[in-house]
């Protein structure tokens, strides 16, 4: 079964907010066995509205439509959902009862322009909004189904949980789709491919391998789909587990999760504890670690030290150490993992010193030199890295590079 997402605004398309609805939806769509056929984005425009629509039509067989269902003029959904089925307008007692409550409850006066939040085109079914004050709108022509939502994403994500996910199990027999990811590190796409081309090769027509590199790390998808899902995993779990003896060196995590998430859950199994020092990553290791609740078992915290004086006084680091080898150097990106542990006390640190850039390198030290050490109770090994001229690509490089090698550490412990 095919879906096809359309987001409206022109705040999408100019850049002013970034589209996290449909890559959330397209998320849901699949875990319920519907495959998103496309993705677009179209401005508050009715003849660029209808178009999409019109096209999406002969493409899938659920359209999802997300935002243009405010009070003001620049709202132009329903009223372009209107023309494009040929219907008229009528005004909903449901939806007008739902929005005079809600602006009872905040004790605010309703303007016509709020009232006309209950208008809808007159062959749509409504779905109640228990969230906000724009109407869910589902239509069906032969035998397609379009939905409208809200394109705020709290509202539209229980729209879509609550309401519209079981409603489109009930009108089409889905199939379970089943994907098994796996997160590998420290080996290029191009050469990961080469080291498991024989398994590819041998993959069945129901199975596909994909590719999917982000700096540092390439995620392994195997994905299938089809009635029998015990047998499913089954099929896909025979080839997964022989890419995964095949680059057991480079394999992370064979879940579908970050870097940091499998650390701290090796991490917190084991009962360890983990701290940061950072420099020219400022906190964005931290940042990472700490999006992932739970985390305040394994992660005892960190400094982000750019300065000799902070790097002396909050790590311990020698001034004889900064001012002989500088902050970017193996001597000092040391002393700082190893004071780490003993400042933080924790089992486990990870330090980070370099030049981001675009500027401040230097002819031995170009932009994108980055020297990182871990270590733990018993020492402390570093490594230095050579990155490129990009700040924002060098902080990330970084951080998964210095989460890599805590990960090799972790498991070089317990082997």
């Amino acid at each position: 079964m095919l879906a096809e997402i359309i987001t409206i605004g022109d705040e999408i398309l100019i850049g002013q907010i970034v589209d996290t609805n449909s890559a959330w939806m397209a998320k849901q769509l699949n875990a319920a066995g519907i495959k998103v056929k496309q993705i677009t984005s179209v401005s508050d425009d009715a003849d660029h509205i209808i178009e999409a629509l019109g096209q999406a039509e002969q493409r899938a067989k659920i359209i999802l439509i997300t935002g243009g269902l405010g009070p003001t003029k620049d709202d132009i959904t329903k009223y372009t959902l209107a023309k494009y089925f040929n219907m008229g307008m009528r005004r909903d007692a449901g939806v007008l009862a739902q929005v005079e409550e809600i602006f009872r409850r905040f004790n605010r006066p309703m303007i016509e322009s709020n009232i006309k939040q209950a208008d809808v085109p007159d062959g749509c079914t409504v779905i109640p909004n228990k969230n906000g004050t724009a109407p869910c709108m589902w239509f069906e022509r032969e035998g397609t189904i379009f939905v409208s939502m809200p394109g705020v994403p709290f509202e539209m994500m229980y729209l879509m949980d609550e309401e519209i996910l079981p409603r489109l199990k009930q009108a089409f027999e889905l199939p379970f789709i089943y994907h098994k990811t796996i997160l590998t590190a420290n080996l290029g796409e191009s050469f990961l491919a080469q080291q498991i081309e024989d398994i590819e090769d041998s993959l069945p027509p129901s199975i596909k391998l994909a590719y999917l590199p982000k700096l540092g790390q390439v995620r392994l998808r195997l994905s299938t789909s089809g009635t029998n899902e015990a047998q499913l995993k089954e099929e896909v779990e025979v080839y997964a587990q022989r890419i995964i003896e095949k680059i057991k060196p480079y394999i992370v995590a064979e879940d579908d999760i970050a870097i940091e998430k499998a650390i701290l859950d090796l991490m917190d199994k084991k009962g360890l504890t983990l701290s940061t020092a950072e420099s020219c990553t400022g906190g964005y290791i931290a940042q990472l670690i700490t999006q992932h609740p739970g985390c305040s078992s394994v992660y005892a915290g960190g400094a982000v030290v750019y300065s000799y004086e902070l790097k002396q006084s909050v790590l311990g680091v020698k001034a004889e150490t900064l001012a002989k080898y500088g902050a970017v150097s193996e001597q000092t990106v040391k002393e700082m993992a190893s004071g780490a542990i003993t400042h933080f006390n924790t089992d486990y640190s990870v330090a980070v010193s370099g030049i981001a850039g675009p500027d401040g390198g230097t002819a031995d030290k170009p932009v994108g030199t980055v020297w990182i050490a871990v270590a733990n109770r018993n020492g402390v090994v570093a490594k230095l890295f050579t990155f490129g001229s990009k700040r924002a690509q060098n902080i990330e490089r970084s951080a998964i590079a210095a989460l890599t090698m805590i990960l090799n550490l972790l498991k070089e412990d317990n082997n």
